[in-house]
């Protein structure tokens, strides 16, 4: 019977406290008390026995399109994290024949929902300067059959960011067109300087949000997608939460918003501190580098193609020797996956420091057995 091939993730969450969780751009910075209290209080009064307002918390939904910078001038529709949000508006906007312009790399999640509407992507190559879609290249690739364009804004998994003409840009684009812009901006605490497309577009833009990862409560599944009310009622088609959202979840989520700007600039000092200390680490590897630095989110890749290692292979090594959990870029380009690996620092500064020591003794310790002669 063959062995089954070696599954890293339930590796990983078996040994989760031996672990630099540095995979999944999860944040491990947010101060515990800032939750804490909040959901030792819905657990004391028992609030998980009854069903949460089916809507979603005004209060919580009021927070998220004032942090957005929405305002009044927006609707808001709660999920259960940010990815059933791109699942729900992908199936409610989308159909056979259609077509929507993505990038390679990218969060390809997305583009497996586009595809299981019966739609496709046109993914324009972004692995080259400047790793971002332009607005010249999304003008070009437009069709009859073009429908949406998918604006990932910082982009996962290069940590590339918009400047603000190039959002005006394309928003202007979608605006011409008639189409529909999603911007997904899971990452946009991170950025210097983040821009809506929805300033731009209002009515063409759907912008999805998550407190996966500027909140750090990416397992309590949390998210949603802001916009008209007209654009939300097509999208609330497929909605399944009609009994509503995980009420601690919802707790959760209206704690760390309602205080976010008290120790948010620390997560995101922290982060940027620790993309610095793996630049260090990395420039002094040979046939290793950055395409993107510095990054606009909490993640970048690490380009591995001149050491000829494998990044499955580097990611298990790390994992299984080092207790470093990184991910191979596989399942984040179809064309350059084989490239590259990501990592990801909104972590505590130890994380960073196994890493820092992990990295060098990996790669060199792969590239050493790859050119070991064969035994006889």
């Amino acid at each position: 019977m063959p062995e089954a091939p070696f599954d890293a993730f339930r590796y990983a969450h078996e040994h989760r406290t031996e672990i630099a969780w540095l995979s999944q751009n999860t944040n491990h910075l947010v101060p515990p008390e800032v939750i804490r209290g909040a959901l030792e209080t819905a657990v004391k009064e028992r609030r998980y026995e009854g069903y949460p307002y089916a809507p979603g918390a005004p209060e919580l939904k009021a927070l998220v399109l004032a942090d957005l910078g929405l305002g009044d001038r927006a609707s808001c529709l709660i999920s259960a994290g940010g990815t059933e949000a791109l699942y729900m508006l992908t199936r409610a906007l989308l159909a056979a024949g259609d077509e929507v312009i993505a990038s390679d790399p990218s969060y390809l999640i997305i583009h497996k929902f586009i595809e299981l509407s019966g739609a496709k992507t046109r993914n324009l190559d972004i692995y080259q300067p400047p790793y971002r879609l332009t607005s010249a290249r999304v003008q070009e690739a437009i069709s009859p059959k073009t429908r949406m364009i998918l604006l990932i804004d910082p982009l996962n998994p290069l940590g590339s960011g918009y400047p603000k003409e190039e959002v005006r840009a394309i928003a202007e684009i979608a605006h011409d067109h008639h189409l529909v812009l999603l911007n997904d901006v899971t990452y946009r605490d991170f950025a210097d300087r983040p821009t809506l497309a929805a300033e731009f577009a209002p009515e063409e833009t759907l912008t999805v949000w998550s407190v996966s990862k500027n909140c750090g409560l990416a397992g309590l599944r949390l998210g949603g997608v802001a916009g008209t009310a007209e654009l939300l009622q097509k999208v609330g088609r497929y909605n399944t939460n009609d009994l509503g959202v995980n009420v601690l979840a919802q707790v959760a989520a209206t704690a760390a918003l309602s205080t976010k700007p008290k120790w948010f600039p620390a997560v995101k000092a922290q982060t940027k501190a620790n993309q610095e200390r793996i630049r260090v680490v990395v420039e002094k590897v040979p046939g290793t580098f950055l395409p993107v630095f510095p990054s606009q989110a909490n993640m970048f890749v690490i380009d591995l193609a001149k050491t000829e290692i494998s990044p499955e292979a580097l990611q298990k090594e790390l994992l299984l020797r080092h207790g470093v959990f990184l991910r191979a870029g596989n399942y984040l380009s179809p064309e350059f996956g084989g490239r590259f690996i990501r990592i990801s620092f909104s972590n505590p500064p130890a994380d960073i420091e196994r890493f820092a020591k992990a990295f060098p003794v990996a790669v060199e310790g792969m590239r050493a057995a790859r050119t070991l002669p064969a035994a006889r």
